[in-house]
This record gives C-alpha cells, sequence and structure tokens, in this order.
C-alpha cells in the first residue's frame, strides 16, 4: 500500500517517512535501543567519551531508561577543536568515506566524518525532510546551497535525489544565472538561505522578471536564521511557500528538523536525534515547555560492529 501510494508522481505519503509516525511507546523503544547502541560504541572507539563517563562512575551499562541520557557528559564545540582533526572520530578512517568542516573562522574549523551508513542516514533524513516540504517525485530542486566543505550542498543534493526529485547542482552565487536556470529549466522547488533568496527575488524583479509566473511553488530554506515577517515576505513577493529546516554540522548537517505543511514549528526527527532543554547554568534537563539551551544526542541506527 505505502508503494502504491509513493508511485503517485503527484505527490503522496512517502515510505521514508514512517518514523516520523511512529507511537510514542514505539519510538521510545527505538530511541533506548539506539542510545544504548551509541553509548557503547563512543565508550569503546572515542577515549575522551570513555574517560568523561568513568569519570562520573558510568559505563554502557549505566542506561536503562531514556532518563538515564541525563546522567551523560556533554560533548561541546570546543571538544571538536580541542581533539582536531580526528580525535573524536568512532571509526577508523578506512570506513570514513567523507570529510566535512567548518569555516574554522575562529580558530581550527570542526572536522566531521561520515562513514557510508552515516551517508545513508543523512540521505533518508533530508529525503524525510523534502517529504515534509511537499516535494515529491518529479519536482526539479534547485539546490544553491554551497557544495563543499560546507555540509548543506550535498546533504540536501542527496536527499532530493532520493527523493525522486530532479537536482540542479547550481550552488550558491552567480545570480544571473541562478535566475535563468530558475526560468529555462522550470524549477518547481529551491534551496538557499532565506537571505540569498531574497536578493534572489529582488534581483529577478530588477530584471523585470516575475517569479510568482513560474512554475516555483517550494523554498526550502535554511543555515541561517530568519523569522516569520521574512517569511511573510518571500510568499507574498513570489507566491511560494517557503519552508524552515535545521541541521547542524557536529551532528550531521541539514536534516535534523524541518516544517511539515502546517508550519507549526520544527519536527525533530526523534528517532536519530534525541533533543532536551537543559538550564544553560545547571546542565539539568527542563520541562516542555521552558525555555533553556538545545542539547541533541544522537543515535546509531542499528548496532555497529
Amino acid at each position: 500500500m505505502l508503494k502504491e501510494l509513493w508511485n503517485d508522481a503527484a505527490g503522496g505519503f512517502h515510505p521514508v517517512s514512517a518514523p516520523d509516525f511512529l507511537p510514542e511507546q514505539q519510538l521510545r523503544e527505538v530511541q533506548l535501543r539506539r542510545l544504548k547502541a551509541v553509548v557503547a560504541r563512543a565508550y569503546d572507539k572515542v577515549p575522551l567519551f570513555r574517560q568523561r563517563l568513568e569519570k562520573r562512575g558510568l559505563t554502557p551499562d549505566s542506561i536503562h531508561s531514556l532518563a538515564d541520557i541525563a546522567k551523560l557528559p556533554f560533548t561541546v564545540k570546543t571538544d571538536l577543536r580541542d581533539t582536531y582533526p580526528f580525535g573524536l572520530f568512532a571509526s577508523p578512517m578506512a570506513d570514513v568515506v567523507r570529510l566535512h568542516a567548518s569555516s574554522g573562522t575562529t580558530g581550527k574549523p570542526i572536522v566531521v566524518a561520515y562513514t557510508r551508513e552515516d551517508v545513508e542516514v543523512w540521505s533518508e533524513v533530508m529525503t524525510r525532510t523534502f517529504a515534509a516540504c511537499g516535494l515529491h517525485r518529479g519536482d526539479i530542486v534547485q539546490n544553491a546551497f554551497g557544495y563543499g566543505l560546507f555540509t548543506g550542498g550535498l546533504g540536501a543534493h542527496y536527499g532530493a535525489e532520493t527523493l525522486g526529485a530532479t537536482v540542479i547542482p547550481i550552488s550558491g552565487g552567480n545570480t544571473d544565472r541562478q535566475i535563468m536556470v530558475l526560468r529555462d529549466f522550470g524549477v518547481t522547488a529551491i534551496c538557499a538561505t532565506p537571505s540569498y533568496f531574497m536578493h534572489l527575488a529582488e534581483k529577478a524583479q530588477e530584471m523585470g522578471i516575475d517569479l510568482k509566473e513560474m512554475p516555483l511553488r517550494v523554498g526550502v530554506f535554511g543555515a541561517e536564521p530568519w523569522s516569520d515577517a521574512m517569511r511573510a515576505r518571500i510568499e507574498a513577493d513570489t507566491g511560494i511557500r517557503a519552508f524552515d529546516i535545521y541541521g547542524l554540522s557536529e551532528i550531521i548537517g541539514p536534516g535534523v528538523a524541518s516544517e511539515c505543511g502546517q508550519h507549526e514549528g520544527l519536527h525533530v526527527f526523534e528517532d536519530h536525534f534525541y533533543p532536551e532543554i537543559i538550564d544553560p547554568e545547571t546542565g539539568e534537563p527542563l520541562p516542555d515547555g521552558e525555555e533553556g539551551e538545545l542539547v541533541l544526542t544522537t543515535s546509531a541506527r542499528r548496532p555497529c560492529p
């Protein structure tokens, strides 16, 4: 039945989105199983994590419930800089198929690695992102996120291809060419930073080109903060539906969370990324509805050898 729904080129439910509809109890079971696996792997493979667990008198066997996640030590951005370049890797370089890195403007860059399975997970969550944004097989996606060491471009590229869409890997910049491609290639969706898309729309207007007359219907925007006011302006000026996505290189890149068509906030893909809100002063978890600092714990899709 799922396959039949997805065979409709006009859209429909994509089977990759099934985890987004798990009953809560089943989701918690998946989260706990994966949490135990990733803690055991990090303990065995990452000396810094093992030292911090032992300092707290913990081992992987100390994890019995999701509440026990509060016992685990935090990993912060400085840890990645202090262990530059490969000190936090849990896999040997022979298993690493991709390296990305931050710009390094504040010093040494943050280096992140992907095994083949990591790339598969990344493709999966980006496919779920695009499905949540209403994209489907048959869409033509202009990917104006940067390609290279920045994680955005390739993450979006693989997700859109896995979805079955046609991807135009145009990367960022060269606004005149971006507009030409939008017009000539029949683009139906664009990925970009919201500020760059606003610049693109303003340039098109200067050229006498009305984006509302094009097939373009969806914008998937991320890599920088933006506001509801900016969304309203984008949608009013271009006639598209604008979707927010969220991610960070230290976790996986784009694909951690996405809006859906209800536009009532970001949905975290909780089977892979467990979110907590903590008190930044005490490090203690806060109840739902309280403001604090976001902490994300990644999980293994399945136990690793």
